[in-house]
């Protein structure tokens, strides 16, 4: 299977940047639980123009991720995984699944309890996460496979972003949100007008974040709206998509994601940790991730090929989807993020946060050892 140059470029950096993520995670969990406890946590809550460091990274800068998150999307859409709805159709179905079935488990445990509002925690994939661990299988993991875990991941952030908007979005400011949807207007008629200059579409970009910023919905939406605004074009190493999905790369992946890692994961490891994983709330994340994740990714993906919707690859077999389901499972990025989101306890989050990490961590050895276990004779990859 032939994979383009863009798609290339990005799981490189992916799984590069996976790796970063694991350096930074456990920096923070270092110095959270050292001498420099303290003012390692209270330097995060430093206010900076009105907002705290951390806000400014998870609002601000997060923003951008979910950028390139769009803008990978697109490409799909155009021209990659997503462009033949038989091709489309079995990421999209596996997507659903590998949502709705940890939802529903953290929602088996949790419903009517004060962390019911954390359903979405265990919905999220890590795309740099697991990319970073398929990488280390080498030249013996199929491209098809690369390319579904990559559509995935992908599918799955955009579930995750409307979520995080229909779900997370607590009180709206109609003037703002108009302004900032009027903007957007004006960006997609540029886009059909066929102007490929960047500076407008960067300025509107930015002006439409302030104003999503102060309308309630979450302002990191702004980003997977400004990538559909952004014009693909025919001749795409040309187009502003293109470019700048090039240029995004290398810096979400080595300074935005590892930064996001360090500012939110600061977990203050007490005694008697280990007792709050019994309780409901991080039972749910754990099995969510651990379980609900390959097993709604493979159920789902097996319900659309016996029902004709979708098409298994021919060099991928069951045993395949099933392992790509538990590396879904490694949450962590946008996990934590709605963590963020969906309470407002310290001790809520400091326990949904490392339920994330054990959860996301079995998920990815897990993972890792079935693919590695299946994926014993070396398969040739035409990536050239």
């Amino acid at each position: 299977m032939r994979l383009s140059k863009l798609y290339t470029e990005f799981f490189e950096s992916e799984k590069a940047g996976g790796l970063i993520l694991v350096f930074a995670t456990v920096l923070s969990l270092v110095l959270a639980n050292s001498s420099f406890q303290s003012g390692y946590l209270a330097f995060w809550d430093t206010d900076l123009g009105g907002h705290t460091i951390v806000h400014w990274i998870n609002d601000g800068l997060m923003t951008i991720f979910f950028l390139l998150i769009g803008l990978e999307l697109e490409r799909e859409i155009y021209e990659g995984e997503l462009s033949n709805i038989k091709n489309a159709s079995l990421p999209i179905i596996a997507a659903i699944g590998g949502m709705i079935v940890p939802a529903g488990i953290f929602l088996l445990l949790n419903y009517g309890t004060p962390t019911q509002s954390g359903a979405g925690i265990p919905m999220a994939t890590d795309i740099a996460f697991a990319i970073g661990i398929l990488s280390l299988l080498g030249n013996k993991v199929p491209g098809s496979l690369k390319i579904f875990l990559t559509a995935l991941a992908v599918i799955d952030d955009l579930g995750a972003i409307i979520i995080i908007a229909v779900f997370y979005t607590s009180s709206i400011s109609v003037i703002n949100l108009l302004i900032a949807l009027s903007i957007y207007a004006v960006l997609i008629v540029l886009n059909r007008l066929k102007v490929y200059n960047m500076i407008p579409y960067l300025i509107g970009g930015v002006v439409m974040w302030y104003f999503m910023l102060h309308s309630g919905v979450h302002a990191t939406i702004t980003g997977v709206l400004l990538a559909f605004a952004i014009p693909f074009g025919k001749n795409k190493e040309k187009s502003p998509s293109f470019k700048l999905q090039h240029f995004l790369h290398k810096p979400v992946a080595f300074f935005i994601l590892p930064l996001f890692a360090i500012a939110n994961t600061g977990i203050v490891i007490n005694s008697g940790w280990q007792n709050n994983l019994l309780e409901v709330g991080s039972l749910g994340i754990i099995f969510g991730l651990l379980i609900g994740k390959p097993l709604g990714i493979a159920l789902f993906s097996y319900i659309g090929v016996k029902m004709k919707l979708s098409v298994l690859p021919k060099d991928l077999r069951w045993s395949c989807i099933i392992g790509t389901g538990f590396l879904g499972g490694i949450g962590f990025t946008m996990s934590i993020f709605i963590t963020m989101l969906a309470f407002n306890s310290p001790d809520l989050i400091n326990n949904a946060k490392t339920a994330i990490l054990i959860g996301s961590f079995l998920s990815g050895v897990v993972g890792f050892v079935w693919l590695k276990t299946l994926l014993k004779t070396k398969v040739v990859d035409t990536d050239e």
